[in-house]
């Protein structure tokens, strides 16, 4: 398990947008990570007054920011960035409410030099919130 600190060691992402409190498992394949909401977050403040929910652009981020821990722990990657190039076939299924437990999962299914191909899902009490494939390039 990676805490808060530790993840902030790897990836370069800070406070209000670290989207990931814990990487609860981690593999050469991908990783597994949490964040708890507690409503406190920016993106709730106006995302809707009177009925929160977290934006599905901010899911995907959260998803993306713990395949970056999977790709940046690799030691070819360590102290490199990982940036997005396409977000494909993304999907939201369910929405995400203060108070619940974001937890993702993102497999990487194709890496060759400086790119990667991750699939990704998230999920509140086991159900599916949200999925999507994940492009990135691996950069200084």
């Amino acid at each position: 398990m990676l805490t808060k600190e530790q993840i902030m060691e790897i990836i370069p992402h800070r406070p209000p947008m670290l989207l990931v409190d814990t990487i609860t498992e981690q593999s050469d394949n991908g990783a597994k990570g949490e964040l708890h909401l507690s409503g406190e977050e920016f993106f709730f403040q106006g995302h809707f007054p009177g009925a929160p929910i977290m934006p599905a652009v901010f899911q995907l981020e959260a998803l993306a920011q713990v395949g970056a821990v999977a790709l940046l722990s690799q030691e070819q990657n360590r102290g490199k960035t990982a940036f997005y190039t396409s977000i494909d076939k993304a999907k939201f299924r369910r929405m995400v409410h203060p108070g619940e437990t974001l937890c993702m999962e993102i497999e990487l299914v194709k890496q060759r030099g400086p790119l990667a191909i991750a699939q990704g899902k998230t999920f509140v009490n086991g159900e599916l919130a949200s999925e999507a494939e994940i492009k990135c390039f691996i950069g200084k």
